[in-house]
């Protein structure tokens, strides 16, 4: 549909114009990245959108094993974070996981002009040192998937039923091969269990290679979509 409605507009701008050259601004540009990592009982997924050659967005999904998960949505200008929405569970003083969410905007010298942060319904005051850690985790996002990016890495999910592959998109492997040495109960469930993973890897013609494994999950358990917090 789309392509029809480019063609209309081609025809109507030659329609209007005759032979003269119309001349129309260039689009912007944006490249889209995506990976991931693990560090401890963490497993991240990132995304990240470029603007030409600057970071304009990134967003990550992160589990904590038994200390809760969230999802943040992050947006730059010039080079500097300005904003950032965070929402997920997080383990309270009772050791019971509870909803949290954090919102925060940034000026252009980096001082927040704006904060909201909510834990189980309350509303509570940000540290400096958190506000910090967050914009560092933000950059931590980019750069993970900047040098993933430059070694042709990327996020992958899909399931494997010990046979084949097949991507969220819907991309079929007939192969996974594994590029990182696995514990032998994950190689077990992995030949013997219908599975959902997540990957840092690469995909070729009839593979996909994982390089880090993020997720393992079971086969019901849905695709993860890039968080769109700010949008809502």
């Amino acid at each position: 549909m789309k392509k029809h409605l480019l063609a209309s507009l081609l025809l109507s701008s030659f329609t209007l114009f005759g032979c003269s050259s119309v001349e129309t601004p260039n689009l912007e540009q944006f490249t889209h990245f995506s990976g991931g990592k693990v560090a401890g009982d963490a497993s991240s997924l990132y995304w990240m959108t470029e603007k030409l050659t600057r970071v304009s967005t990134a967003a990550d999904y992160v589990t904590m094993g038994d200390n809760g998960w969230f999802q943040s949505d992050y947006r730059w200008d010039e080079g500097e974070l300005r904003e950032l929405i965070r929402k997920g569970e997080q383990v309270d003083t009772k050791q019971e996981l509870v909803p949290f969410q954090i919102h925060i905007r940034f000026n252009k010298d980096g001082e927040a002009v704006y904060q909201q942060y909510r834990v189980n319904r309350k509303v509570l005051p940000l540290q400096h040192e958190q506000l910090e850690r967050y914009k560092t985790e933000a950059n931590d996002v980019v750069a993970s998937v900047k040098a993933q990016s430059r070694n042709s890495q990327s996020l992958i999910q899909g399931y494997w039923n010990g046979q084949s592959f097949e991507t969220c998109k819907g991309k079929a492997f007939s192969t996974l091969e594994f590029n990182q040495t696995l514990p032998k109960f994950i190689i077990e469930r992995l030949s013997s269990v219908d599975s959902y993973v997540a990957f840092v890897g690469k995909q070729s013609r009839n593979k996909a290679m994982v390089d880090e494994l993020l997720m393992l999950n079971d086969d019901d358990f849905d695709c993860v979509p890039r968080p769109a917090l700010l949008a809502e």
